[in-house]
C-alpha cells in the first residue's frame, strides 16, 4: 500500500508547537515509507480563514524543511462535499435538524442535570413534512446531521492506542453543515481523505471522538477508511495542560535563535521511548520513526530544553550551514573558535565585535603589573605557532601566576569577558596589533 499522509491546518491562526509536532510526525513516517506528505489547508471556515496564515503556514513548513508534495485547499471543493451530502441524503444517512443553538444548549443543560451524558436527541428525526414546512415558513432554516448507526459497536485499531471501542449510541449524531449552508469539519475532512488517497491519519488524541463518528462516514461513502494514530498531547513544563502551549509558535521559538534542526529533533521524539539527542540531519529521526515507541501519556514539552538541545546542534552546525547568517566578513576560523560558547547562531555577532572590533577593558589594580608584563610579551611572540599557549607560559614564569588568577586578568583585558571560547583559538584571531592595543588599553 502506498503511504500518503496529510498536515490540515486551519489558517485562522498561526501553527503552534502541538500542530507542528502532527506534521513533523506525518511528514517523517511518509518519508521513511518512501510515501507522500500533503498539505491541505482546512479553509472552509472563510469568515475566520485569512491568506496571511495561509502563507505563513508554508514558510513554518519550508523553515523545518517539511516541504509538501503537495497542496490542496478545501474553498477549492465544494463541490465534492455538496455531492457526498446528496449521496447520503439519498441513502437516509443526513437529516435536517431545525433547533436554535439556544435549544440545543438548554436541552444539553437538562440532560446534564438528570447525570446523562449530552447526546443529540433525534428529535429531529420525528418532524414530518408539515412540520418541516412550518419551521420554514417561521424563517429558520436547517442544519444537517450525520446519522449514525447504532446498531454496531465503531471499533479500529490505532496505531499509538490500540484497539478502539464506541458505542455510537452514546454519540451525537454530529452537524456536518450548518444552517448558513457553510461546512464543519467532519464530513469534507472523509471526503479529502478518500479523494486524495491517504492511507494514515496521524493525530493528536483529543480527535479520537471525532474518528469514531468518521469511521462511519467512510464506510457510508463506500470507503475504506485510513489507518489512525492519536497521539498524547503535549504538557508543559510543569506537567500539567498549559494555555500557554497554545502561544508557543515559531516566531516566538525563531526569536529565542532556536535552529529548525533542533525543533525537529525535540518534537519528533518527545512522548516516544526513542532519546531525545542532537543530529546533523533529519535522517536518523526518519530511520527510526516507529509509531510502535510512542507512549500514551502527555508529552512534557519544556522550552528550556529546547533551548540545551538547540546550544547542543549549534556546536555541531558547520560554516557552510550558517554563512549565510553570519556577519559579513566572518571566516571558518572565526566560526570554529566561537561555536562551542553559543546558545544560537545570532550570538555570534556580539563575538564577531569582540574577534575583530576593538575592546577596552580596564585592568583592575592587582593585576596592572601582569597586563603590564602580557602587553610587553604579545609584541615579542611567535605568531605562528601558538601563541597564547607561548604567553601563558612565560607569564607563569615572570610573575609566579597561575590558573585563574593568571588566565582571567587576561581573558578579560583581551575580550571584556569573564568567560567565552577558548583563548587559544581566540588570540591569534584578535591578532599582535589589536591584542598590544587592548592589553595597553587596559593599564590606562
Amino acid at each position: 500500500m502506498s503511504v500518503v499522509t496529510r498536515f490540515a491546518p486551519s489558517p485562522t491562526g498561526r501553527l503552534h508547537v502541538g500542530n507542528i509536532r502532527a506534521a513533523i510526525h506525518n511528514w517523517l513516517f511518509a518519508r521513511k515509507a518512501g510515501g507522500r506528505f500533503m498539505l491541505r489547508i482546512d479553509d472552509t471556515d472563510q469568515a475566520r480563514s485569512e491568506e496571511a496564515y495561509v502563507e505563513a503556514i508554508r514558510a513554518d513548513l519550508a523553515w523545518l524543511g517539511l516541504n509538501p508534495d503537495g497542496e490542496v485547499r478545501q474553498s477549492a471543493r465544494f463541490a465534492l462535499y455538496e455531492a457526498a451530502l446528496e449521496r447520503l441524503r439519498a441513502t437516509g444517512r443526513v437529516y435536517p435538524a431545525y433547533e436554535t443553538a439556544q435549544e440545543l444548549e438548554l436541552k444539553r443543560k437538562v440532560q446534564l442535570g438528570r447525570g446523562l451524558p449530552p447526546v443529540y436527541d433525534r428529535a429531529a428525526l420525528a418532524l414530518d413534512e408539515t412540520e418541516r414546512v412550518r419551521l420554514e415558513a417561521e424563517g429558520r432554516r436547517p442544519h444537517w446531521r450525520f446519522k449514525l448507526d447504532h446498531g454496531a459497536p465503531i471499533m479500529w485499531d490505532d496505531l499509538v492506542r490500540g484497539p478502539q471501542r464506541f458505542d455510537p449510541a452514546l454519540l451525537s449524531d454530529p452537524v456536518i453543515r450548518r444552517e448558513d449552508g457553510s461546512w464543519l469539519y467532519m464530513l469534507p475532512s472523509v471526503v479529502d481523505d478518500v479523494e486524495m488517497g491517504v492511507s494514515h491519519v496521524v493525530r493528536g488524541e483529543d480527535h479520537v471522538a471525532n474518528t469514531a463518528v468518521q469511521v462511519q462516514m467512510f464506510e457510508a461513502l463506500g470507503a475504506v477508511a485510513p489507518a489512525f494514530a492519536h497521539e498524547a498531547l503535549l504538557v508543559g513544563a510543569e506537567g500539567k495542560l498549559s494555555k500557554r502551549m497554545g502561544s508557543i509558535d515559531l516566531d516566538a521559538l525563531r526569536a529565542e535563535g532556536i535552529e529548525p534542526l533542533a525543533l525537529l529533533a525535540k518534537l519528533a521524539r518527545i512522548g516516544t521511548s526513542l532519546p531525545v539527542e542532537t543530529v546533523a540531519d533529519p535522517a536518523p529521526l526518519v530511520g527510526a520513526f516507529d509509531f510502535a515507541t510512542f507512549g500514551r501519556a502527555p508529552a512534557r514539552f519544556d522550552v528550556e530544553e529546547l533551548k540545551g538541545l538547540n546550544a547542543r546542534i549549534v556546536h555541531q552546525l558547520p560554516f557552510e550551514a550558517v554563512a549565510a547568517r553570519l556577519p559579513e566578513g566572518m571566516s571558518d576560523a572565526d566560526w570554529q573558535a566561537i561555536r562551542p560558547n553559543l546558545k544560537s547562531v545570532a550570538e555570534a555577532d556580539d563575538w564577531w565585535a569582540i574577534l575583530h572590533g576593538h575592546v577596552e577593558a580596564p585592568a583592575a589594580a592587582e593585576d596592572r603589573e601582569l597586563i603590564a608584563a602580557a602587553a610587553a610579551a604579545v609584541e615579542s611572540l611567535d605568531w605562528s605557532a601558538s601563541p597564547w599557549a607561548e604567553l601563558v607560559a612565560g607569564l607563569k614564569a615572570s610573575t609566579g601566576r597561575a590558573g585563574k588568577a593568571l588566565f582571567l586578568p587576561l581573558r578579560r583585558a583581551l575580550t571584556g569577558r569573564d568567560s567565552g571560547p577558548e583563548m587559544a583559538a581566540m588570540l591569534p584571531l584578535i591578532g599582535r596589533d589589536e591584542a598590544v592595543s587592548r592589553l595597553r588599553a587596559a593599564l590606562r
